[in-house]
């Protein structure tokens, strides 16, 4: 492999969007294996593989757990149990954020109705203010 396939610690933070302590801590649990000269890291098509299924395993809410399962199954091209395994995995995730979105939809419905009540409130407010307002200029033209 030569050095153009390799990147830095900071260039492999860029790429992904990551902070410098979330990639120390993917090497920390051993999501990640860099190469390392001195005190320096560098990174290469494997680890930037596992670095792309490991942002996508957080994007569908997987834990890191399940993202080591999932990095092995990459890892060793996969054998029928483990796709076993990782089909189970995406149907329990699946079933999740199917749960989230519901409960989001839900507490979106109750926003929308409460933002309406509000601006009627609003709206009566206004109403009454400008309702004063006149009478109390009708009044002022009245004594003139």
């Amino acid at each position: 492999m030569t050095e153009e396939t390799f990147i830095s610690f900071k260039e492999m933070c860029a790429r992904f969007d990551v902070t410098p302590r979330t990639l120390r801590y993917y090497e920390y649990i051993e999501l990640l294996n860099p190469r390392r000269e001195g005190r320096s890291r560098f990174y290469g098509p494997r680890e930037i593989a596992r670095m792309k299924l490991i942002m996508r395993g957080r994007r569908f809410g997987f834990s890191l757990e399940d993202i080591r399962q999932w990095l092995l199954i990459y890892q060793q091209k996969g054998t029928r149990e483990q796709y076993t395994v990782w089909i189970e995995q995406a149907d329990r995730q699946l079933g999740l954020l199917d749960k989230q979105r519901q409960e989001l939809e839900a507490a979106m419905a109750d926003l929308r109705s409460l933002r309406e009540e509000a601006a009627v409130i609003v709206t009566d407010i206004d109403a009454r203010a400008a309702q004063g307002s006149a009478q109390g200029s009708a009044q002022g033209s009245a004594a003139g």
